[in-house]
């Protein structure tokens, strides 16, 4: 039980519920909803029932409950009442809380029988558009305030990688490549974040066209040897931390220079790296988007 995170401040419940502080204060001292802990030197913080507990809570809270009819009901009722509210109104936000009590407790039964569920009820692109893709962004706020570490958000990354993978065996097993168009994956250098390329790369394969997939960390003139066996290529990458915010704009200029003398080659990019650039000024034959999504419809 050592790798269980167990104690959280106040700050920490807001970040991982989305309920400010001085609500939960609010919901602590009239309504007697939580019981904060001590340390040995006085310091407040709050255990993992704690957490469970005000995360059911805010879910029947947002779900149509009042605070103080909430308050009446038997602690160890209130996960019941969220269950079958939850199966009831089929919920997503009920399902990423469980995601993130799996990642919190590195508990893999956990996570793969809330995704056992999903999939009986959904798609596996309907999971990761409304669910994963949720997720992931709130890991990346947790993960910036320190809320959860590292090991967290790779464990639970690993996991969903795991299902993306699962799925693209499978669309390539049965697989009949369309004529012509060839798609190419990769990230820049020292770019280690590939859960959304690797999503990319099954959306590609869905689609039915050629996908190949370099992964991370790839130097661009590693790229060329591709354009000797294909003749319309795009290339598609991911800036996520890379490259260094001033640097952007120099990678693509030369990726153009390097890549796109060749006729019938285009450069899709996406990711947070592109907030430093203006979109509407780059060079012929490279694309940017916002979302995934919108990537997926221009396939």
């Amino acid at each position: 039980m050592n790798n269980i995170k167990s104690r959280f401040s106040i700050k920490d419940l807001e970040n991982l519920t989305g309920i400010k502080a001085h609500t939960i204060r609010i919901w602590e001292k009239r309504y007697n909803l939580l019981e904060p802990k001590r340390t040995d030197t006085n310091i407040r913080y709050y255990d993992l029932a704690n957490f469970q507990k005000l995360l059911n809570v805010s879910y029947l809270n947002n779900n149509g409950f009042k605070i103080s009819k909430i308050a009446t009901i038997d602690a160890q009722e209130i996960p019941k009442l969220v269950r079958e509210h939850a199966s009831e109104a089929n919920s997503d936000s009920h399902t990423i809380n469980a995601f993130k009590l799996a990642m919190l407790n590195f508990d893999q039964t956990l996570f793969y029988t809330t995704y056992d569920a999903l999939l009986s009820e959904k798609s596996f692109e309907t999971i990761f558009y409304n669910i994963f893709i949720p997720l992931l962004q709130d890991i990346g706020f947790l993960w910036q305030t320190d809320t959860i570490t590292p090991a967290h958000e790779h464990f639970i990354s690993i996991l969903i990688r795991q299902k993306i993978l699962i799925n693209i065996e499978k669309i390539q097993a049965n697989q009949q490549l369309k004529p012509l168009k060839t798609f190419v994956l990769f990230l820049p250098d020292n770019e280690i974040h590939d859960l959304g390329l690797t999503f990319i790369h099954h959306e590609v394969t869905s689609h039915g066209h050629r996908s190949i997939y370099l992964g991370q960390s790839v130097p661009l003139d590693n790229l060329l040897a591709l354009q000797n066996y294909y003749d319309d290529i795009t290339f598609i990458s991911y800036f996520t931390v890379k490259p260094e915010q001033d640097k952007v704009l120099a990678y693509i200029n030369e990726f153009e220079s390097l890549l796109l003398n060749k006729p019938n080659t285009n450069f899709w990019i996406l990711g947070n790296r592109l907030n430093a650039i203006d979109p509407d000024h780059l060079p012929e034959g490279i694309t940017t988007f916002k979302t995934i999504k919108s990537l997926t419809n221009a396939l």
